[in-house]
């Protein structure tokens, strides 16, 4: 008689008395949670962008590094949450990883502005924590979710496939969603407390069937409500974020009719709402100097302004040469609705200037050739010249749209060795026969005995020649302080100086970092 070995499920013993075990998330809960866990992902690091653009500028800098804080949270999180994944049970984990990073993402505005005002020096180690941290976290979702959906091993590359792909496809309308509908509507730190609190609700359903989790997330959630209300208070706040910038308008204590267009901490504009022929800061008046000596006094211009700030020449034109129509390109409508609500600019019939919201480069595009008196450069992403208007490509639509007697001013900005001005210098010479530039003397190579201060230049191009003495006077007459330098000597102060072209134009890495170049 044969023996019949036991069976194994007799040898299982009971199950202990207890509450039922959480059986994790169904399909289409793991799907969801790791969706919206990447999409959070690259929501934060877009707007981390925004958020520490008033302190750090926008510069190709800034944006490689929360760049790459957010790639190494993410890959951070996606190892080590592997790692635990496999070692414990995740189905606990997964409530604690989305409240940490909801209160953390709500709390980031609060948290940079308060740092940035107070301890600046802390800045990036704050920063920095506030992308890791929930970057990491939410990271881990994913594995963690991938785990418990993971019944045989059958199913292991379809499992981890279609989550993969919804991952993906979380992080594409994260990035599509922040950057083409919530930036453009809301504010960023709604935006991250917002999320926070999304982040936090999500916790709250994860755990809904642990007291423990019940309660914590209820804490959560008191603490992103209380940071919320903190933000209000908090410093740096914006007259209004538009698009691209953190837009303030500051009033001169001085001069009870002056007021300053501050755009991501930097001053961009000046404008005596009641006398535009009032000009403040001296790269301004040199660029009025250039154009003054170079058109017949109070002869209407046709004029295009490759970006707009608060309009400051637009509308000097209009009143010392009345007929003149200007055009600008401002990229951003945030900056005009500013020049509409707070800088006092009238409608383009009465004060011939006419804003259009486009890209500088696009705006030249539309131009007819032969169609402009003059052309002013005064764009500026952040810190520098945005790349692509700074090339001989870009300069050769100027050059097109120009009439035979027209002329192109630039304002520039640098420091430390001026590597980028005399690159910009050096690709204006390759367009143009006739160029000149006003600075500091030391700055322009004309007091060889002093160093280089750095800070703004004005640069003129032309296709017939640069009346340079005339210039001069112009400059000395408004004390502006500055000298002016063509021919030789400017070549000589050129130098080696590299051709900037839509192939290579590293600008960025050109302006000297350490310094925050600011209009004056």
């Amino acid at each position: 008689m044969t023996t019949q070995p036991p069976s194994p499920v007799a040898d299982v013993p009971p199950p202990a008395d207890g509450p039922p075990r959480d059986p994790g998330p169904g399909p289409r809960a793991a799907a969801a949670l790791v969706f919206g866990s990447s999409a959070a992902v690259l929501v934060v690091e877009i707007v981390a962008l925004r958020l520490l653009a008033p302190y750090l500028g926008l510069t190709l800098e800034t944006s490689t590094m929360v760049i790459g804080i957010a790639l190494t949270a993410i890959a951070l999180g996606s190892w080590l949450g592997g790692r635990v994944a496999d070692q414990v049970d995740p189905r606990p984990l997964i409530a604690p990883a989305l409240g940490v990073s909801g209160v953390v993402v709500a709390l980031t505005p609060l948290l940079l502005r308060t740092t940035a005002q107070w301890s600046p020096a802390l800045l990036l180690l704050v920063a920095s924590a506030t992308l890791l941290v929930p970057g990491a976290l939410l990271s881990a979702v994913t594995p963690f979710v991938t785990k418990l959906r993971l019944t045989t091993l059958a199913e292991t590359g379809t499992v981890v496939g279609r989550l993969s792909g919804v991952g993906t496809l979380g992080a594409i309308v994260g990035t599509v969603l922040t950057g083409f509908v919530l930036v453009s509507r809301l504010p960023v730190s709604t935006i991250l407390i917002g999320l926070g609190t999304l982040l936090v609700l999500a916790a709250v359903l994860a755990g809904r069937r642990s007291r423990r989790s019940r309660r914590a997330g209820a804490a959560a959630l008191a603490t992103v409500v209380a940071g919320s209300l903190a933000t209000g208070f908090a410093p740096g706040g914006c007259d209004a974020e538009t698009r691209y910038h953190c837009a303030r308008v500051v009033a001169d204590p001085d001069r009870p009719t002056g007021r300053t267009l501050i755009l991501d901490g930097l001053r961009h504009s000046y404008v005596d709402t009641e006398d535009p022929t009032h000009l403040e800061f001296a790269y301004v008046r040199a660029i009025a100097s250039v154009v003054d000596t170079a058109f017949p006094e109070g002869r209407p211009l046709t004029a295009h302004h490759i970006g707009g700030g608060g309009l400051t020449l637009p509308r000097y034109l209009a009143a010392v040469r009345p007929g003149t129509r200007s055009l600008v390109s401002e990229i951003d409508a945030g900056v005009v609705r500013a020049d509409r609500e707070l800088l006092g600019l009238g409608p383009a019939a009465g004060t011939g200037v006419d804003v259009r919201v486009e890209d500088g480069r696009l705006g030249l595009r539309r131009l007819e050739a032969d169609s402009r008196d003059l052309v002013v450069g005064d764009a500026f992403g952040g810190v520098s010249v945005p790349w692509h208007l700074t090339t001989s490509q870009a300069l050769g639509d100027v050059r097109r749209v120009l009439d035979a007697d027209g002329l192109y001013v630039a304002n520039l900005i640098d420091h430390g060795a001026l590597a980028f001005a005399r690159a910009e210098v050096a690709t204006l010479a390759a367009a143009f026969p006739h160029v000149a530039l006003a600075g500091r003397a030391a700055d322009i190579g004309l007091d060889p005995t002093a160093s280089t201060e750095g800070g703004n230049l004005v640069v003129v191009a032309s296709e017939r020649p640069i009346d340079v003495p005339a210039i001069q006077r112009a400059l000395d007459a408004r004390g502006v302080g500055w000298r002016v330098t063509t021919g030789a000597a400017l070549t000589a102060w050129t130098g080696n100086a590299r051709v900037l072209t839509d192939d290579h134009a590293p600008v960025d890495q050109l302006l000297q970092p350490g310094r925050t170049p600011t209009a004056r």
